[in-house]
């Protein structure tokens, strides 16, 4: 049986860390496992698979330090391959928000059409930031943004709360997440319903029904 490939999203965020871990090491010679799995934001356990492998793909070069510590340092090739992970990951930043901003603008003239005229969104990341200015264009008003795990206040100008009762009574709430969409999909469904949560394709959500997702609105006519 064949390997089963990975899916792109799995695949991109390989890259991402390999970049920041080149990076790093470009950054700070002295820098620790511990200090990369902090710069990168992940397991210290994923960080050494990663190290390892950028090693075995000659990358990454190491040698003793003093108090029984290692240096890490970039080879040619590994110079070579952060340059191209660089542009790459360039290229796919431009063509994301290229894609997200076209799939909040229809997003959110289908729902005026529809009647809508307030929203909330659910995730105060890059995507929120994209969908404010697809909603000031589209002339949705953005009343505030829902996200439990960030100390902003403000976001382009818009209140963030971290409490959904402090959510204003709006229309619908869009889904804007990119660290967990489906779960805050599903979440902001079962206190909701479907016919009052949207998301814009790029996220490539699963909703309940599916006849909604078909569409590319994940609301009915009020």
């Amino acid at each position: 049986m064949p390997p089963q490939a990975r899916s792109p999203l799995e695949t991109d965020h390989e890259a991402d860390s390999t970049r920041l871990m080149l990076d790093a090491i470009e950054s700070d010679d002295r820098v620790t496992q511990r200090g990369l799995a902090a710069e990168l934001g992940i397991a210290l356990g994923l960080t050494n698979i990663y190290l390892k492998r950028c090693i075995n793909k000659g990358l990454i070069k190491v040698r003793k330090a003093p108090a029984k510590r290692y240096a890490y340092y970039l080879t040619a090739k590994g110079f070579s391959e952060k340059a191209r992970l660089t542009a790459k990951f360039l290229t796919r930043s431009l063509s994301f928000f290229r894609h997200a901003r076209e799939d909040c603008s229809d997003l959110f003239l289908a729902s005026k059409a529809k009647g809508y005229q307030k929203v909330a969104f659910v995730g105060a990341g890059d995507l929120c930031e994209i969908a404010i200015l697809a909603a000031l264009d589209s002339g949705l008003e953005v009343t505030v943004i829902f996200d439990e795990t960030t100390n902003r206040q403000r976001l382009a100008g818009t209140p963030v709360v971290r409490s959904f009762a402090e959510l204003a009574e709006v229309d619908a709430v869009v889904i804007t997440d990119i660290k967990d969409p489906q779960a805050q999909y599903d979440r902001m469904v079962a206190r909701l319903g479907p016919e009052r949560v949207l998301f814009p394709s790029v996220l490539r959500l699963s909703p309940r029904k599916p006849a909604a997702a078909a569409r590319g609105v994940g609301v009915k006519s009020p």
